[in-house]
């Protein structure tokens, strides 16, 4: 931008070719208009004492109405752009990104952002004026709504939403990828809530209510109750497990892949696709339960052969208690804290990237299998599993019992 003609401006005075400390001095510039067309713009300086000194002046002038910021120039040149119309180019971005792909179920979770409130509140203005005012108009509009049970949006979610609202704009980039509308964000103007994960509503269970709902439960969704209690596993990397993802004696589970609406994908992160040990007591119930699955089939599968859906199972742990499948997971870190297993063995079966040890002792841990069995003997399950007889899988991947088989 400094660069173009006439944009750092000339000095001159009416009079003479000598400079004259007491005749008065001007500056002139061009300035961009709408039309495309640059337009001079000619400004008095006052008395100037040498050339230089009147130079100076015009700089301070044209810094103060942000002639050369390139926010200016891209408001004035191109104001039709609207936060709706970057938030589509910005989706877009997403689905085709190379480096750092993102994820369809993140991709899934900024749309249902920007569809909910952010386009309905800020999609029809100039994406030039998204600035701090916009925002906090935002965080006003959400800090006031109330959920279908009367309370107030979490904390959490009003900085979800205004975060989604500030990578729009900073994807608005030029042919360089240099940003259009640069931001210095002031999240104390903006009234962006602090959170405060001790204040943060997390569900939660203890090894008594485990145990209730995997002995209520029947069937293949008792198996993958347990599962996912016993594991760590998230819902969608228990729902693509295959006869193949197992050890000889199921003592450990080796997780490649992951079920997302239905579609086998890769793991959420690269330090998800990992092995995890699990305790004998569930081991057995697996011996069990695969025996008779084909290789290559979902362990969890509907009749048709495909992967349960998540719903369903959701529908399924509702009618036993009214909590998410990701309780499972938090429900196997506290057994795997409480018994003090090792950071970087807990690290590598919950597929949480490590921030601490090298990356020779992270494979020298998972090449450790007598250390992790035993790790997995000591920490245990952490809930009781009534044994039941209805445990084996028939050919159409509905699951029945050992006396109706025989039957």
């Amino acid at each position: 931008m400094n660069r173009r003609t006439g944009q750092t401006g000339t000095v001159y005075q009416k009079q003479g070719s000598v400079w004259d400390p007491t005749a008065f001095a001007y500056g002139k510039y061009y300035e961009d208009t709408k039309s495309g067309v640059r337009h001079h713009r000619t400004v008095p300086l006052g008395r100037c004492r040498t050339k230089t000194v009147a130079r100076r002046k015009l700089r301070s002038h044209i810094a103060e109405q942000k002639v050369n910021d390139i926010e200016t120039f891209h408001r004035i040149t191109d104001p039709g752009l609207t936060f709706r119309q970057q938030a589509k180019v910005w989706m877009d971005s997403l689905r085709t990104r190379r480096r750092r792909p993102v994820k369809p179920a993140t991709i899934a979770n900024y749309e249902h952002y920007l569809d909910k409130r952010l386009v309905p509140i800020l999609g029809d203005m100039p994406l030039s004026e998204v600035g701090n005012s916009a925002l906090r108009t935002l965080v006003d509009h959400m800090s006031a709504e109330r959920t279908p049970s009367g309370e107030p949006l979490g904390p959490k979610t009003i900085v979800t939403y205004a975060t989604t609202a500030k990578l729009v704009v900073a994807s608005a980039v030029n042919a360089e990828g240099e940003p259009l509308y640069p931001r210095k964000w002031n999240d104390d103007f903006i009234g962006v809530p602090i959170v405060e994960k001790e204040k943060q509503k997390r569900q939660k269970a203890t090894g008594e209510e485990i145990t209730d709902i995997v002995s209520r439960s029947k069937g293949r969704y008792r198996v993958l109750f347990a599962a996912l209690a016993g594991s760590g596993m998230l819902a969608g990397e228990g729902l693509a497990l295959k006869f193949e993802d197992f050890s000889s004696d199921c003592r450990v589970i080796s997780i490649t892949h992951a079920i997302w609406r239905g579609k086998d994908q890769a793991p959420k992160t690269p330090a998800s696709v990992r092995d995890i040990d699990i305790a004998e007591p569930l081991a057995a119930m697996f011996r069990e339960y695969i025996a008779n699955i084909p290789a290559g089939s979902y362990l969890f599968a509907t009749a048709s052969g495909k992967p349960m859906n998540q719903r369903n199972v959701l529908r399924m742990l509702h009618s036993k208690r009214k909590v998410g499948l990701h309780v499972f997971r938090r429900f196997r870190t506290s057994v795997l804290r409480k018994t003090r297993v090792p950071e970087d063995l807990l690290q590598l079966w919950l597929g949480h990237a490590s921030k601490s040890v090298t990356d020779d002792y992270a494979k020298q841990l998972q090449e450790d299998l007598p250390f992790r069995q035993e790790w997995a003997e000591r920490a245990g399950l952490g809930f009781s599993m009534v044994q039941r007889e209805d445990l084996l899988p028939c050919s159409t991947g509905i699951v029945t019992t050992r006396n109706s088989k025989a039957a």
